[in-house]
């Protein structure tokens, strides 16, 4: 198959080249848009990999130029500006993926064998390619990590259908921005985006909040009042903490969900509203269909389409930009000029494990703010990090990590930077012996809890352990156990 690769930049051709040719494909280059549509119209390729920062026409505008010429074949974009509209933009304009630079060459293979397939596919009767205009910028997600380049994908994927949308991840990752960035560049956006913290409804009213009431339904009730569902006609409602609905009224949202009709308290007859919804929880909603807490029909039809938002720890690339923008945001209400990191300071703020996520990072900047005079945040200016919450997950859905798990793992990234950073550890044992003194702290902490465990059956511990018999007896003795 033949390739177009559109980049101004020579060492990108030069490698996408190579990479197409080792793939047994014709790879022909292009340094400007102009320069491509030309080559295009000579002969269509069946790939085309355009960069979007280019010399004159840029490449979403060349997109259109482009599609008179090479029809249906996948366009497959790169960019060093991996944000929302980015995403959002490709994806409408009809592109079949797109790249961040840098990106490996694995990754580039992956996408274009990807693409290629879907040409094959593709050039089947009933196969057709949509492309729209681009919607606006959505403030306040930021990142630039793999993670969130694959939520930004997500969101430009789900926008523009009504599937529901279920987004899971722990608390402070910012998924209700994400549920308004999927509502803002909707076709729904012109319509109401109502967010709903059901955890915070009192249970006593939770059904007369999200389904409303008539005249007289209960006691002080003298007005009708129209519910949060009601009110999210037309447009969208976010469900946050959907886990926390109680029972008796997810039969109801399952058929506003359904058929889009809400029951409101007290009524004789249904009242017809459209709607989409998004929802959205902390907890793993899969385990609580499991203990029968939460419908199975519900949760189904409320994760139709599911986005895991990554936590903070998981893209520590993103925690610069991040506090950055956050700089320039509290600047902008103050009308000051916007405060600095020290080198200190970036360097604390991108080693801690943030379990209170990016709603944390934000505060610590807040607070490092009150108290900086001199236009620089210090180490001394940011608050202490915040404690893992107590008996929860802090990494559910997408790490998979416990609090002790993330905190073990904190402390071991911040142990091994010091001794790194001073050169040799305690006692003047050298550094490079790092992996022995990890191991020397850990197993026998590890050892002495799995014998008492199995009350210092040997053979047991060795099982759980997945060690032989004699490999436990051997470290037993190495670090003095012998009597545990």
């Amino acid at each position: 198959m033949r390739l177009l690769v559109v980049d101004d930049e020579s060492t990108i051709c030069w490698g996408l080249a190579r990479l197409g040719e080792e793939l047994g494909h014709e790879v022909v280059t292009a340094s400007s848009a102009e320069a491509g549509i030309e080559a295009a119209s000579r002969r269509p390729p069946d790939l085309l990999i355009l960069d979007v920062r280019l010399p004159g026409m840029d490449g979403f505008t060349a997109i259109e130029h482009f599609r008179r010429h090479i029809g249906t074949a996948p366009i497959v974009v790169i960019t060093a500006y991996g944000d929302l509209a980015t995403a959002v933009e490709s994806v409408r304009r009809g592109a079949f993926e797109y790249l961040v630079k840098p990106f490996d060459l694995a990754l580039a293979q992956h996408v274009i064998e990807r693409a290629l397939r879907w040409r094959v596919e593709a050039s089947k009767p009933g196969q057709t390619s949509d492309a729209d205009a681009a919607g606006p910028h959505l403030a306040g997600l930021v990142g630039r990590s793999a993670p969130m380049q694959e939520v930004f994908k997500r969101i430009a994927l789900v926008a523009d259908s009504e599937a529901c949308v279920h987004l899971s991840g722990e608390s402070g990752t910012g998924k209700e921005l994400i549920a308004r960035a999927v509502h803002q560049f909707s076709r729904r956006h012109e319509g109401p985006f109502v967010a709903v913290n059901v955890a915070a409804l009192s249970p006593a009213l939770v059904e007369s909040e999200l389904f409303g009431h008539v005249r007289g339904a209960f006691t002080g009730a003298e007005q009708p009042h129209r519910g949060l569902l009601e009110q999210s006609h037309g447009g969208t409602i976010f469900l946050d903490e959907v886990a926390e609905i109680p029972p008796a009224l997810q039969v109801k949202l399952l058929r506003t969900v359904e058929h889009g009709e809400v029951l409101p308290v007290g009524a004789g007859r249904p009242i017809q509203i459209d709607l989409r919804v998004i929802s959205a929880t902390h907890r793993n909603l899969q385990d609580r269909v499991a203990d029968g807490s939460f419908r199975h029909d519900l949760y189904f039809r409320l994760s139709t389409f599911q986005i895991d938002v990554p936590p903070l720890r998981s893209r520590r690339d993103d925690i610069h930009p991040l506090a950055e923008y956050f700089l320039a945001t509290f600047a902008e209400k103050s009308g000051a000029p916007p405060a600095r990191l020290s080198t200190e300071a970036l360097a604390e703020l991108e080693r801690r494990p943030w379990f209170g996520n990016v709603r944390e990072l934000r505060n610590a900047i807040e607070h490092a703010l009150v108290l900086t005079r001199a236009g620089t945040i210090d180490l001394e200016h940011l608050p202490p990090p915040a404690a893992a919450p107590p008996g929860s997950f802090v990494a559910e859905g997408t790490s998979g990590k416990t609090n002790d798990e993330a905190m073990i793992a904190a402390l071991v990234r911040r142990w091994a930077e010091a001794r790194l950073k001073n050169g040799d550890g305690q006692n003047g044992t050298d550094a490079e012996g790092l992996y022995e003194q990890l191991l020397g702290l850990v197993e026998p902490p590890l050892l002495e809890a799995v014998l008492a465990q199995h009350h210092g059956q040997r053979a047991a511990a060795a099982r759980t352990l997945g060690l032989h018999r004699m490999t436990l007896r051997k470290k037993l003795t190495q670090f003095g156990l012998e009597d545990v």
